[in-house]
């Protein structure tokens, strides 16, 4: 998994600032610390095909640990929860299970309108994980939209029709244990 990560890190980087923001499900910051205490915070343009929003789920990818959504007047958020792919250090204890979805269901937001869904992590520090892609299922009152395609090296990003949130992870210098 840490090789497709990287290997999708060299073709996703050049796209983080370049995605059209009111088009496509995506993360306000696009860019965070590695290994710092993070807040997600996803925003949602608008319905499906002028139908309003009733449920936004989001798929948590392993290595993002210790995830506590916010939750919002209107709607109910619920978790699922799993163990890990391996085991993780968090404030000096070993985890092997969290969560791995979170889902809001409610509204319903407007199609017209745009709303934005977050939740608070740790993200990993792992030097080999540059990008992190959060996919999201975004269901409406009539139909769904999967934000989940990833561009592969040598794709165009922008040819996505529905390109999953991604978020660069910043290995330089202070990164790792701050908390925002």
């Amino acid at each position: 998994m840490k090789n497709l990560i990287t290997a999708l890190s060299a073709a996703a980087i050049f796209a983080v600032a370049a995605l059209p923001a009111s088009a496509h499900v995506v993360l306000d910051q696009a860019e965070a610390a590695a290994g710092s205490y993070f807040k997600a915070t996803f925003r949602v343009p608008h319905g499906c095909d002028g139908s309003p929003t009733t449920a936004i789920s989001i798929a948590i990818p392993e290595g993002v640990i210790s995830v506590k959504p916010q939750p919002k007047h209107g709607w109910t958020v619920t978790t699922e929860k799993a163990p890990y792919k391996q085991s993780y250090k968090l404030h000096g204890k070993t985890v092997t299970e969290g969560v791995i979805r979170v889902t809001w269901e409610g509204g319903p937001l407007a199609d017209d309108m745009f709303d934005e869904f977050a939740f608070m992590t740790k993200l990993p520090d792992d030097p080999e994980i540059m990008m992190i892609f959060f996919p999201v299922l975004q269901t409406c009152e009539k139909g769904a939209t999967a934000w989940d395609e990833i561009a592969m090296p040598g794709t165009d990003p922008h040819s996505l029709a529905r390109p999953a949130p991604m978020l660069h992870l910043d290995h330089g210098e202070g990164g790792g244990h701050h908390h925002h």
